[in-house]
């Protein structure tokens, strides 16, 4: 799809900096920066991080782009002045991710974001931060059943207490992103994904179930999983970086035509491979959730509450999901349909399974 650079809020030779540039969808950001004529990219990364893929878009995209690789590390302040110097967009995508501990998550997605915002002030020509977030802030626990999942909703107040570390660090992330803008005028933009899939990621969501002691509790159901396939979502990160007249907003990215929970799996057992599951109805998964919370406190905490009623409301209660204000107001539509992007995605699920 063909965007008109008079939507555009910087020009083709700003210079646009990328955390997370090597991840998941990092590298289908920086790609699609490239495909919309953007020639001035500065990719972060980590001293260990592998560059082949942001190596492989130096080689396949024009001569005149230039893609600078800035290895760093987030946590070090003097390393994100250095980084965000004459940056005009930063897309930041580098979060903590996989870490059980509160402490790390919120080293690694909070610590690492104040020390960017801390940067931006010092330069003169950032005209957009934006923050990349994730359905995980949702609390989800005062909506109706089936009802719709917007922008609006409310986001945890007390993250602490789903004993889910990733969603403790993004919400308070989002709450430092909001307050930098708040106080010093900070020009940003949030940006909320669903589930972002497709080769690289084959994990199966937790929205649909978890496995354990050798079968697959199947959560989900009849809900919707709120799905976005990785080139859709980076589209989506991009547009919002450089659409006008859309500060401080903030917007979920998820696809169309999206399945269900029970339509997802009966799809993955059938195109990549078969195995135990049981299906856990809702209300009997909401009374596990509340046991598991009753015996984390009677442990005194030396059983997590890894499940607890705040985690059921965000992750299995059902829910409908809208992308009707990232389409209005940024002019984002999904180029790969879900059924597109299944079909690539259970294609790289069997050739994982296949060097197993």
């Amino acid at each position: 799809m063909i965007r008109s650079k008079l939507e555009h809020i910087i020009g083709p030779d700003d210079l646009v900096l990328i955390t997370g540039a090597t991840g998941f969808i990092g590298v289908s950001v920086v790609e699609n920066l490239l495909r919309l004529g953007f020639r001035n990219l500065r990719c972060f990364a980590r001293p260990s991080s592998q560059m082949d893929k942001i190596e492989a878009l130096r080689r396949n995209h024009r001569a005149d782009a230039r893609i600078e690789v800035f290895r760093g590390n987030l946590l070090v302040s003097e390393d994100c002045v250095a980084a965000t110097k004459d940056v005009s967009v930063i897309f930041h995508l580098a979060a903590g991710r996989g870490e059980k501990s509160f402490p790390d998550a919120y080293m690694n997605s909070v610590i690492t974001t104040r020390n960017l915002l801390e940067a931006c002030l010092k330069t003169k020509c950032l005209k957009r931060f934006v923050n990349v977030s994730s359905f995980a802030v949702y609390t989800n626990t005062q909506k109706a059943h089936g009802r719709l999942l917007d922008e609006a909703c409310p986001t945890e107040t007390h993250p602490e207490l789903r004993g889910d570390a990733y969603s403790f660090a993004k919400v308070k992330q989002e709450q430092m992103v909001v307050e930098y803008g708040d106080k010093f005028g900070v020009p940003y933009v949030i940006v909320r994904p669903g589930h972002v899939y497709g080769p690289g990621n084959e994990a199966i969501s937790a929205r649909v179930g978890i496995g354990t002691f050798g079968v697959f509790l199947h959560l989900g159901g009849p809900n919707t999983i709120p799905l976005t396939y990785v080139d859709n979502c980076a589209e989506a990160i991009v547009l919002a970086g450089l659409k006008k007249g859309i500060d401080r907003e903030t917007f979920n990215v998820v696809d169309d035509d999206l399945p269900s929970s029970r339509q997802f799996l009966r799809l993955y057992k059938q195109n990549v491979t078969r195995f135990k599951s049981l299906y856990l109805p809702h209300a009997l998964s909401f009374t596990l959730c509340y046991l598991w919370e009753r015996f984390s406190e009677w442990s005194v905490g030396q059983v997590p509450p890894a499940f607890n009623r705040k985690r059921w409301h965000s992750f299995w209660k059902k829910t409908r999901y809208s992308n009707e204000k990232l389409k209005s107001r940024v002019g984002w539509a999904p180029q790969v349909s879900t059924a597109e992007g299944l079909g690539r995605y259970f294609e790289s699920c069997r050739n994982l399974e296949s060097h197993a």
